[in-house]
């Protein structure tokens, strides 16, 4: 049975991406509702569309539980160039490919990517402010 709140949650998730990823692991988890995988991953792909990192990261591994290795390396790729460490390192240790190209390759791209990712997160302000110690 799902409490008012949990209702309440659901009918407000097209509002923000951030919203969409707790039911999403509600679901995953079966934490207060009955677990539902196929739920989990209908807001796990709301939210990655919206630009959710770590819901495009948990995509990608879901994918790569199901043998859907292509669709599991893209998603892990995009979210590495959206800065989620935790895709990279996925990248890195993956015993697969998906046969598109040499894990090297992935894996340099994802780096890439990454890298690029926290270079646009960089700001001047708060450089200033961790230099002053806030």
């Amino acid at each position: 049975m799902r409490s008012n709140s949990f209702e309440r949650l659901r009918k407000v998730v097209h509002s923000a991406r951030g919203v969409i990823t707790t039911p999403s692991i509600r679901y995953y988890e079966g934490e207060g509702v009955q677990q539902d995988t196929a739920k989990a991953i209908h807001f796990y792909e709301k939210a990655a569309m919206q630009g959710h990192a770590m819901s495009r990261h948990n995509l990608g591994i879901s994918e790569a539980k199901k043998g859907n290795y292509d669709r599991a390396v893209r998603h892990l790729l995009i979210s590495a160039k959206m800065g989620n460490k935790e895709s990279l390192e996925a990248i890195k240790r993956a015993p697969f490919t998906g046969g598109l190209a040499p894990k090297e390759q992935y894996a340099e791209e994802a780096l890439k990517g990454y890298q690029d990712a926290l270079e646009g997160m960089k700001s001047h302000d708060r450089d200033e402010a961790k230099r002053l110690g806030y």
